[in-house]
């Protein structure tokens, strides 16, 4: 596991200020850009996915997108968005959240997730953990079962795991790396 986290930090540009003065911005842009590393990571959360069970792929907008989607495959699940609200059209389920400054919802279309589902949330990063507490909600308003939380990385200064804690209520959060 140190091969891939090295792999992995080694394709992570740090940009600072951005996208405020003050802030150290993660940017993974040349992990996708690099076919091996982007393989490493796929194949990494893929394998998470099979270890807790999940039959489903969650991917929180936007850049949950990219690795969500192709984390399914690998896995062999199926992939569902979970998107930013008014963006999904027909009946979809939403779930209001807190942010530093104001509020957001996201939705998900009603008739993807089942009781039958066991969800495994994809993103690329936890930060503060509004998005993704907000999605364990909304997956289990949808009658669905949490297989888990996976992440590449893990703001480790910013209080996402604890926030996220009671939400995963047993649940398991894996960050393949904690920066």
């Amino acid at each position: 596991m140190t091969d891939i986290k090295e792999l992995l930090l080694s394709r992570i540009r740090d940009v600072q200020d951005y996208p405020e003065p003050g802030v150290l911005f993660k940017d993974i842009t040349p992990l996708l850009a690099d076919p091996a590393a982007f393989t490493a990571l796929t194949d990494a959360l893929a394998e998470l996915c099979v270890r807790h069970g999940a039959t489903k792929v969650v991917g929180l907008e936007a850049r949950g997108f990219i690795l969500g989607a192709p984390v399914a495959i690998r896995a062999g699940l199926g992939f569902i968005p979970v998107r930013k609200a008014g963006k999904l059209p027909g009946a979809t389920l939403k779930q209001c959240y807190d942010l530093e400054y104001g509020s957001a919802e996201i939705e998900v279309h009603a008739e993807d997730l089942s009781a039958d589902d066991r969800v495994m949330v994809i993103d690329d990063v936890l930060a503060t953990g509004g998005t993704a507490e907000a999605a364990l909600h909304l997956i289990r308003s949808a009658g669905a079962e949490v297989a888990g939380v996976a992440v590449l990385m893990e703001l480790g200064f910013l209080p996402g795991r604890e926030r996220l804690n009671p939400a995963l209520r047993g649940a398991p959060l894996d960050a393949l790396l904690v920066v």
